[in-house]
């Protein structure tokens, strides 16, 4: 398939001007505008059942305690709510990072620079189910005289910060992302969590949640790494979102959701490249 460069037709960017100049400094041409997208049923990941109900497994081991306050970490080999939830929030920005990558391909691109993902919850009414909806957009770029590789590669970075990545030898491998859902069930009659009605104090149960669900992600990230082949990453995003919903199973009762989410751009040494030469120092003439 031919590019736009390569049939004399015209291309289109979401790149600046700094940012078109700063991709050709490093070899690369704008091949056009990717994009992807996917959406969501909110009640295909919100699930029914209650964290906290029957002994659940936690990833360190260890079990909790039936009818009390239950943190659990559900990634998205273990069943329950807050596994499908981690499930649907996963797939949604793979496919769609996955379908902009397609796209690149069609145009003959080597990769995708500048990708920016977009994740937004459409709200439910008397027509329509509630749904989350990811988009991601970037531009394709490829590299003078080289034919297209065997799987284009995406980058959330800018432009420029691309293109001094090419030049201080690491090159992308992919977006990587690392996503948890925990899940904690609430009863004041029964709960665990901390001590309610005492004042000012830390709540154990709610700080265990945000941390594991945070060392969750982080370690489905190094997974992800390590399906890209790539030595590190540079994280462009962590969030942490907490919501909370009345106990469908068990009535007075809450259930807490906390949704851990890193992304970044993966990247890898050049083969063979250990250390660059110094940039050449810049001449400096007298003008008296």
């Amino acid at each position: 398939m031919m590019t736009a460069q390569e049939s004399g037709g015209i291309w289109d960017s979401a790149l600046s001007a700094d940012g078109l100049a700063a991709i050709r400094s490093v070899g690369f041409e704008p091949a056009g505008r990717v994009f992807g997208a996917a959406v969501y049923y909110l009640s295909a990941t919100a699930g029914v059942s209650c964290p906290g109900t029957g002994v659940r497994h936690l990833r360190d081991g260890s079990t909790g305690t039936p009818g009390k306050s239950l943190t659990t970490v559900s990634g998205q080999g273990i069943p329950g709510p807050a596994a499908r939830i981690a499930q649907a929030q996963y797939h949604g920005r793979r496919t769609a990072i996955d379908r902009m990558a397609r796209e690149c391909a069609d145009l003959g691109g080597h990769g995708i620079v500048g990708a920016a993902l977009n994740v937004r919850e459409i709200p439910a009414d008397s027509f329509t189910s509630g749904a989350v909806e990811f988009t991601v957009i970037g531009t394709a770029v490829r590299a003078n005289g080289c034919p297209p590789p065997a799987r284009a590669f995406a980058a959330d970075l800018s432009a420029p910060d691309f293109a001094k990545l090419v030049m201080a030898g690491w090159v992308p491998a992919g977006i990587a992302l690392g996503v948890s859902v925990g899940a904690l069930h609430d009863d004041l009659l029964t709960t665990s969590s901390g001590p309610w009605g005492r004042g000012n104090a830390e709540v154990p149960a709610y700080t265990d949640l945000m941390v594991r669900v945070r060392q969750d992600a982080r370690g489905r990230l190094e997974q992800a790494l390590c399906q890209l082949g790539a030595d590190g990453v540079v994280v462009s995003a962590m969030t942490v979102h907490v919501r909370s919903d009345a106990c469908r199973a068990h009535p007075g009762g809450t259930d807490h959701f906390a949704e851990a989410v890193t992304t970044g751009t993966a990247v890898a040494r050049f083969a063979g490249r250990r250390k660059l030469a110094p940039p050449s120092s810049l001449a400096v003439l007298p003008l008296g």
